[in-house]
């Protein structure tokens, strides 16, 4: 068993001094290191500019403070953290549930692939919105201002392109998007690596699960929602993983939780738990449980924790928003059983 952190970053301002801010907050930290080995040492930097500033010109901005604050150019910065043309990434699991009230969700990977950092930022040029990064400068899973909430859910490598990693997809989409139908718009006109569920929600009571591959999108709606790491619609099963076994156990639990009606913090509790069957602590197999994220649209609550920590973030994030900051600087929990 071993320690892990995240770190809570608070910034208001421009998108260039988040990129600031952030890069301070992660410079001279091993997942710098880490990005620097598993991506391309150069992309091609006019084409990821190209589709950034189609679709969120302001993570431009954003990506020359990182590049500014980590002393790097701004060719390098796009290819460690813009999320383009990134190598394919191995599996990662991941479980949500939504209903018209709340969402939750659990984050599956390994420690030694992960940012260790929960932002809450207020951007001049886009909404405000709180996550945990991914690459920088993505986003897992987050919520804006609007009660727009998303999180990705990593399905197989099927027809994998030059494109926006599903992180950078979620980012752009929380940066710019008030509802589900809007996300699911700009999820049709991003150019996609692989093949990815995307699970959102809002705070009209909408919901759907994007299911999206490089080379087409099909949309699911019910008025209760699971999703997990396959494709659950007919028409892209051929792309599933040859062994979906654990994604099929896991929705089933799913669908027998909705059956309890369960309230948001019930929800948060279960899916948080060591014991829960969504709960997983096979790390060194990129199988382990890292975090727990869930928002409740009525009251505007992010409830969210790491693994096996003893904190839990309580947030109401409609206070934040109009300048109540939060006291937590970091979060300290568990990896191992």
């Amino acid at each position: 068993m071993s320690d892990t952190y995240v770190n809570v970053l608070q910034v208001r301002g421009s998108s260039f001094d988040i990129g600031i801010k952030t890069g301070t907050e992660i410079k001279n930290q091993p997942i710098v290191k880490t990005f620097e080995a598993i991506t391309k040492a150069e992309i091609d930097y006019e084409n990821m500019k190209s589709i950034y500033s189609s679709f969120a010109p302001h993570l431009l901005e954003e990506l020359d403070g990182l590049a500014k604050s980590l002393e790097l150019t701004s060719n390098k910065a796009a290819a460690l953290f813009s999320g383009y043309d990134v190598p394919r990434t191995e599996a990662m699991g991941c479980s949500a549930l939504l209903t018209k009230d709340y969402y939750v969700r659990n984050y599956d990977f390994s420690p030694s692939l992960y940012d260790g950092l929960f932002s809450i930022i207020q951007p001049e040029k886009s909404l405000a919105s709180a996550g945990y990064n991914l690459q920088i400068l993505g986003r897992h899973d987050g919520v804006n201002e609007q009660g727009l909430v998303m999180g990705l859910h990593f399905v197989s490598n099927e027809g994998y392109a030059k494109g926006i990693s599903p992180w950078i997809a979620i980012r752009m989409a929380l940066d710019t998007c008030t509802t589900v139908d809007e996300a699911i718009v700009l999820l049709k006109e991003i150019p996609h690596s692989a093949c990815y569920n995307f699970s959102i929600g809002d705070r009209q009571g909408n919901m759907a699960v994007v299911e999206a591959s490089p080379d087409e999108i099909v949309i699911r709606r019910e008025g209760f929602l699971t999703c997990v790491n396959h494709f659950q619609g007919d028409h892209l099963k051929n792309k599933n993983r040859d062994s979906i076994e654990g994604s099929l156990k896991r929705n089933h639990y799913l669908h027998k939780l909705n059956e309890n009606n369960m309230t948001h913090v019930e929800a948060f509790n279960e899916f948080k738990n060591l014991e829960s069957p969504l709960f997983f602590t096979d790390y060194d197999n990129l199988f382990g449980t890292l975090h727990t994220f869930s928002y409740s649209y009525r009251d505007s609550k992010i409830l969210t924790t790491i693994a096996q920590s003893s904190q839990t973030i309580e947030l109401d994030f409609k206070e934040w928003v109009n300048g109540k900051d939060i006291k937590v600087q970091r979060l300290k929990g568990v990896i191992g059983t």
